[in-house]
């Protein structure tokens, strides 16, 4: 699928706006099938973050939220037995955050539930999932810096 004379290829700012766009509905359905859970987006996306364990400053930096937001959070999650708090080896200062098993079932039942993604993505056929794929593999690390 090349550009011809009548179809530009788009510019930066449009792939930007349409990747915001696909990113935005993704994560609209995220939280939809998150509620379904009893959980919020925050409680969701925190959930995803620490299915390896993650000291809670680091945990505030992925979710993009103050530390002290981060603790509700987490406290929340640990009533539902989702999450659980540990010391770090090293220094009984910082605490360390990690799923539980049942918050495997969880983030796994979530995914599941999120159905517009899986109709969205099911539509693309073979190449267009490998080209998506490796178009995603290109950009991130640009995005992220790692």
């Amino acid at each position: 699928m090349g550009t011809t004379a009548t179809t530009p290829a788009p510019s930066t700012v449009d792939l930007m706006e349409a990747v915001a766009a696909v990113g935005a509905a993704y994560f609209q359905d995220f939280a939809v099938a998150a509620g379904r859970h009893g959980l919020n987006s925050s409680q969701a996306k925190a959930l995803k973050a620490v299915q390896e364990p993650v000291p809670m400053r680091a945990l505030a930096g992925r979710l993009g939220c103050d530390a002290s937001n981060v603790t509700g959070i987490v406290d929340r999650l640990e009533a539902l037995g989702l999450a659980h708090r540990e010391t770090a080896p090293g220094d009984r200062r910082v605490k360390i955050v990690a799923i539980t098993p049942e918050g495997r079932t969880i983030l796994d039942r979530i995914r599941d539930d999120m159905t517009r993604a899986h109709e969205a993505f099911a539509s693309l056929d073979a190449d267009q999932r490998v080209a998506l794929d490796r178009l995603c593999r290109q950009v991130l690390p640009l995005l992220t810096g790692r």
